[in-house]
């Protein structure tokens, strides 16, 4: 139904500009909201990746234009999880146990985010092995569980003070765009195709994205990113909890 349409594109633009404002894409939300309208569950993955890809890419190109980005701290985590991402989402396994603990995780950093938003402490770049095996275990998550991946990435670069707040979402933006970009083509793979509905809730998702990645790499302030971050984890983490 066309009311239909609407609230969903509404419900899109507005995950859109909450997550693109942390420097992720969006799909673990975008999932949940297309599980309560009702769309086909084996539609909803490719149609979450294909959104994530718009959100993403404009989520890296605003946190790059505004000085957050490193290449040297962003590539070893990209190289080994972008071939992890491509079979995980060529990959169809029995989940369950699997989102729950990682549920519980996403719910576990949303408090610390809460309760611990604090000052921005002095990073220091992970050696070379722990970021190309960090990489490569969040590239099968994404691609098995049709997010981005930087929901996971994010959280362990500010905890392990790899990175600051706003680099951490310039890295995880563009590590997501990498491995949803591997994810829907592993998809595609299996399935030779790309649910239409998705392409006009795409034009939703692009205005979300570009507001919201704006305000968070302009305006936002490193505190208000790990608020609103908080929130993401939890929408997230209950996503993962609730089928």
């Amino acid at each position: 139904m066309p009311s239909d349409y609407l609230f969903l594109s509404g419900a899109i633009l507005l995950v859109a500009f909450l997550y693109a404002s942390v420097g992720h894409a969006g799909a673990s939300g975008y999932i949940a909201v297309m599980t309560l309208f009702g769309l086909a569950p084996a539609a909803i993955k490719p149609a979450a990746l294909l959104l994530n890809i718009l959100v993403a890419s404009l989520a890296a190109w605003q946190f790059w234009r505004a000085g957050h980005f490193s290449w040297e701290l962003c590539w070893p985590f990209v190289i080994t999880s972008v071939p992890c991402a491509f079979l995980g989402g060529y990959m169809h396994l029995p989940v369950g146990l699997f989102k729950i603990f990682l549920g519980i995780i996403l719910l576990f950093s949303a408090a610390r985010f809460l309760y611990h938003a604090g000052e921005e402490q002095e990073p220091h770049a992970p050696e070379r092995p722990v970021a190309f095996t960090v990489g490569a275990g969040l590239g099968f998550v994404s691609g098995v569980t049709g997010v981005g991946g930087g929901i996971f990435l994010t959280p362990v670069m500010i905890f392990m003070r790899w990175a600051r707040t706003k680099t951490a979402s310039a890295i995880s933006a563009f590590f997501i765009l990498a491995n949803s970009i591997s994810g829907l083509l592993g998809n595609i793979a299996a399935t030779r195709e790309i649910p239409s509905f998705a392409l006009p809730l795409a034009l939703a998702a692009v205005l979300g994205g570009t507001a919201g990645s704006y305000f968070g790499s302009r305006r936002f302030s490193p505190i208000i990113i790990k608020r609103l971050l908080a929130v993401v984890l939890t929408v997230a983490g209950i996503k993962m909890l609730v089928p």
